[in-house]
């Protein structure tokens, strides 16, 4: 059974800390797989635009050689990436959007038997799907804006401005806030992207964005990070580019959220009630909008959060008195403790005279 812990388990928390320490202690050297690369449009556009420091992977590079880990950053981009990947003790992943996020890499890890950080493949699955995270919101009864989706042609605006989203991708990549009827048209277009996928339209709620982050700890505990509370002081809304920080301008406030016990109450119930209802390992964040009328609706849940020394997730951590370099240690303690995919599977074997190119596959 999965304990939640608080700012009010302060003590637990300190003792799983603890625990973690002490099965750092027995695991030096972990062979570690920390598998970054321009995959998606979300990680092509990180790659392209955000100041190197910035990045996730150069905050996880740092925390794994203050755990004394061996790792290397495996690029799926790469020839020889699976090959190379199924000889590490464990993956941390730093891939967001389409195949890093959405179960198709927790999939071929499960294949392949390495251990990895964070949730399996249908959890990982249904959080990257919006349109199918909308749903299993609704049914878990977490509160969450109005919606459609678009498949294709007309659409009215109706009364109310909409958000634009993708179906899959995180960062607000593709994403459009839409006050004009005639300004629809091409948000759906881009949001459809060249495959036509379909379209989540959102009812657009004004207010505070909140967001909760939860981490896996040892004990079967899960530590749900005190709310923060972010603001665009330059967009419309909390979009990529103000994610991104491109220009370093900090345009973006990010801080504790000042929130009524009974409404602080309502978010983190939410926040468990997503957890346990999707499956989530290792740690998650959620997304809210929070109403000046103190009311909370879901938006989305990401199961591979930014890790960079500054993202939210991480702001969060600290509040709870966790460490950056404690955050990664849980992750890896979560991975290696966790009872192995277990079918019987034929031990994966490699040669590199046997390796196809895609112009062999298909020539006569």
């Amino acid at each position: 059974m999965t304990i939640f812990l608080t700012l009010c388990s302060a003590l637990a928390v300190q003792k799983a800390v603890k625990e973690l320490h002490h099965w750092q202690h027995s695991h030096q050297r972990l062979r570690v797989a920390l598998v970054y690369g321009p995959l998606s449009a979300e990680d092509r556009l990180y790659s392209s635009k955000c100041p190197v420091d910035q990045r996730s992977v150069t905050g996880l590079s740092e925390a794994l050689d203050e755990i004394g880990a061996d790792w290397k950053v495996l690029n799926p981009c790469e020839p020889g990436f699976i090959q190379e990947l199924a000889g590490y003790d464990v993956a941390l992943s730093n891939l967001h959007g389409p195949y890093g996020e959405d179960g198709r890499l927790q999939g071929l890890l499960d294949y392949l038997r390495v251990p990895y950080c964070g949730s399996g493949v249908g959890a990982s699955a249904v959080a990257a799907d919006k349109i199918l995270c909308k749903r299993v919101m609704s049914t878990l009864g977490v509160p969450t804006p109005n919606w459609r989706v678009w498949s294709g042609g007309p659409m009215a605006l109706g009364e109310h401005p909409v958000m634009v989203k993708p179906p899959f991708g995180g960062s607000s990549v593709g994403m459009a806030l839409v006050c004009d009827p005639a300004d629809l048209p091409a948000a759906l277009t881009d949001a459809a992207g060249e495959s036509g996928e379909a379209v989540l339209v959102e009812d657009y709620i004004s207010g505070t964005p909140v967001t909760v982050g939860l981490l896996e700890l040892p004990g079967e505990a899960v530590v749900v990070f005190p709310p923060l509370s972010t603001e665009a002081t330059e967009a419309e809304f909390y979009d990529a580019d103000t994610k991104l920080d491109v220009d370093s301008k900090g345009t973006v406030t990010v801080a504790a959220a000042d929130l009524a016990p009974d409404v602080l109450d309502t978010i983190t119930a939410h926040a468990r009630t997503l957890w346990n209802g999707l499956g989530l390992r290792g740690a998650a964040r959620v997304d809210f909008m929070l109403t000046t009328g103190g009311q909370p609706y879901a938006l989305e849940v990401n199961s591979t959060p930014g890790m960079s020394r500054d993202s939210n997730f991480v702001v969060g951590a600290a509040m709870a008195g966790l460490t950056h370099t404690d955050v990664v240690l849980a992750l890896l303690h979560e991975a290696l403790t966790r009872r192995p995919y277990d079918v019987p599977l034929p031990t994966p074997a490699f040669s590199s005279t046997t390796t196809t190119t895609r112009e062999a596959a298909v020539s006569p």
